[in-house]
């Protein structure tokens, strides 16, 4: 059984990408909908590795504290670890909910996703 938050957040994606004919968003919807044992997890030095300043990044899973972002990044993830919440903000970076990511974002262009 799907969480209902989960299935709210599915919908409010789906109808964000029909409205912005933005791909990223159905997409992300349709990872939010698997189930949490299929979703993946990544580590900061990961993230550090595939990002660049400012970049706005996505991933559907959680992401856990091992390593470092040495960068300024947005960040929205579906979970994420105490630690590396830490980390991120004290490097500058922000963390931000999905709705916010598509408020500022709308049609995906410049947003990262990872996974």
């Amino acid at each position: 059984m799907t969480n209902q938050v989960v299935i709210r957040m599915a919908k409010d994606l789906k109808s964000a990408s029909a409205k912005n004919d933005a791909p990223i968003w159905a997409k992300l919807a349709e990872y939010a909908l698997k189930p949490s044992i299929a979703r993946r997890d990544i580590n900061l030095n990961k993230i550090a590795k595939l990002t660049k300043e400012n970049d706005t990044v996505v991933f559907p899973g959680k992401v856990l504290g091992t390593g470092n972002v040495p960068h300024k990044i947005t960040l929205c993830s579906f979970s994420i670890s105490n630690s590396a919440a830490t980390k991120i903000i004290e490097n500058g970076g922000k963390l931000i909910s999905y709705s916010e990511l598509i408020e500022q974002n709308p049609t995906g262009k410049g947003v990262v996703l990872l996974g």
